[in-house]
């Protein structure tokens, strides 16, 4: 059977061993929540034991493991800041996780392979809503150039091994995610996250403005990871291989949009300032995700209902971690 012709094919996940790399991370820890729905067993292994990035140890491990299905969520990831400072370890650590576990996959005759990829990928200037057809047609965004490289590096070599050794895989470029376990990091956070901790600091101290990067205005799509993993699991049951295909949710807004909605969620009342000597990143970035939809697949998490409880969980591990420090420190 050829890999166009195994394109729409039933999967039963019941039963499988599927190994979710990355299971820490936002999209790792909602694919484990949404497959113990699914009545598989789902193996896990930590950075501390298997370092992805080395051949050896990836190989062993796949060896050992030997996974029915992988679902590929490890990465370094990051938001305008962290993609600036750091591109090198983007580019290294990004291309060697994906051509290791690829290489190890096919050897140990993987079932399912599906690889997480990023909106990154496209042009800078792609035609609007984009396509999947935009793969390659101009330049990157600066600013994540050496992440997105990385991205399409894993992509072409996915279907290097479709092509060569009949190994089908399904790519998914999914929009901006945000969710349950993400980052809240200064330096490493994204935006939502990174807006809900300025916004809310800004209101615990009272004060009168916040300044944020950039002009505002870039136009920006979001996708809840606990529906970015109900895609996957969707797309792994009903399809083989996948070269390519776009995941999102259709909706938009500025980045000026985004602040108010945010600070009006947590609660802040003074003003927010735009920075314009700061990088904006991409103009715009719509993902078409009018492929999907016809597939039958639509996401559940409005995008202000996504935020308050995101917001909500931050501030119950905040207010668990402070009581933990309570606690530990001695009787005086």
């Amino acid at each position: 059977m050829s890999l166009l012709d195994q394109t729409n094919t039933t999967f039963r996940l019941e039963g499988k061993r599927v190994w979710v790399a990355g299971h820490n991370g936002l999209v790792g820890s909602a694919l484990v929540r949404r497959l113990t729905e699914e009545g598989c067993a789902v193996l896990t292994v930590s950075r501390r034991e298997v370092d992805l990035t080395r051949q050896s140890e990836t190989e062993r491990w796949i060896e050992y493991a030997r996974p029915h299905v992988i679902l590929m969520a490890a990465a370094k990831v990051g938001g305008i800041g962290a993609n600036v400072a750091y591109p090198a370890d983007f580019l290294y650590v990004n291309t060697m996780i994906s051509m290791n576990v690829m290489k190890a996959a096919a050897a140990n005759a993987v079932e399912r392979l599906l690889w997480m990829g990023s909106s990154c990928i496209y042009p800078k200037h792609a035609p609007q809503p984009i396509d999947e057809r935009a793969l390659l047609t101009g330049p990157l965004e600066p600013t994540n150039e050496a992440y997105a490289i990385a991205k399409i590096a894993s992509l072409k070599l996915a279907e290097a091994y479709a092509q060569q050794h009949g190994i089908p895989s399904i790519c998914i470029m999914p929009t901006n995610v945000y969710g349950q376990n993400d980052n809240f990091d200064p330096e490493l956070s994204h935006v939502i996250p990174g807006m809900i901790r300025r916004l809310h600091l800004a209101k615990t101290t009272r004060a009168p403005n916040v300044t944020l990067w950039g002009s505002g205005t870039p136009l920006r799509e979001f996708l809840h990871a606990d529906d970015l993993a109900d895609a996957c699991v969707f797309l792994v049951k009903n399809h083989a291989h996948l070269p390519i295909i776009n995941i999102g949710s259709g909706q938009e807004l500025s980045i000026c949009e985004l602040a108010h909605l945010v600070a009006d969620i947590v609660g802040y009342k003074g003003s927010i300032v735009f920075n314009q000597e700061m990088p904006d990143g991409a103009p715009r970035k719509l993902l078409n995700s009018s492929r999907l939809s016809a597939m039958g697949w639509k996401p559940k998490v409005d995008l202000r209902s996504g935020i308050e409880d995101l917001y909500r969980r931050w501030q119950s591990s905040a207010q668990d971690a402070a009581e933990r420090v309570i606690v530990e420190l001695p009787a005086t």
